[in-house]
């Protein structure tokens, strides 16, 4: 049409562009170099003995502030405690944990909690709010890179199940940029989520098992 104006193509892509943005971020984690090598998980159940203090036994969680560590992947627990090791994600309780963990520690025990089976959590989610979440959740599209049911893969986590409380900080930490060591991934994701999105997405991740 004549004097129209162009509309850029960011716009015009619309959901498709969010779709294709979100998961070029997801590849381009996926690719990164893999140096996790499988480790003795018989061994990280010796080594664990002090992580159930918090984390419960075989990694049950039963405290909200906790996360879960009962099956969660390897790789990525691998890279956390790693990360809480050299500084690039920083907590009060877990950087010192971390801090003298040898390579073949950080192995030892992503193996041996991935292994876990885990529990039910003690969570009774609101249902409107589980509904609001779930449908939050195809909005931004979390399964891109959780897969479905959010049961994670390789750096990638698993929330399905995980405490509600410790679900609601991480998203406030990645939107504040309190936490910043996943190249940016969940920055991108969580930087036009309000309060109630979150505590929504919360309940509704929570509720899986």
């Amino acid at each position: 049409m004549r004097g129209a104006r162009e509309v850029p193509f960011a716009q015009r892509g619309g959901r498709f562009a969010r779709r294709a943005y979100t998961a070029l971020l997801c590849a381009s984690g996926m690719l990164w170099p893999l140096t996790y090598a499988h480790a003795d998980a018989e061994a990280g159940k010796t080594k664990a003995q002090t992580c159930v203090a918090c984390h419960g036994p075989m990694g049950n969680s039963t405290d909200p502030q906790y996360p879960v560590l009962a099956g969660q992947t390897a790789r990525y627990m691998y890279l956390q405690l790693k990360d809480f090791k050299e500084g690039r994600r920083k907590d009060p309780r877990m950087s010192p944990m971390a801090a003298n963990l040898s390579r073949d520690d950080m192995q030892d025990l992503a193996d041996y909690f991935a292994a876990q089976k885990p529990a039910s959590i003690a969570f009774k989610a609101d249902g409107a709010a589980v509904a609001a979440g779930q449908k939050k959740s195809a909005e931004v599209l979390c399964t891109t890179c959780h897969l479905g049911g959010f049961s994670g893969q390789n750096e990638i986590p698993r929330v399905a199940g995980q405490q509600y409380q410790y679900i609601v900080k991480q998203l406030q930490d990645f939107r504040s940029h309190t936490r910043t060591n996943d190249a940016g991934n969940m920055a991108s994701v969580t930087r036009n989520l309000t309060d109630d999105d979150i505590r929504n997405l919360a309940s509704y991740i929570a509720n899986l098992q």
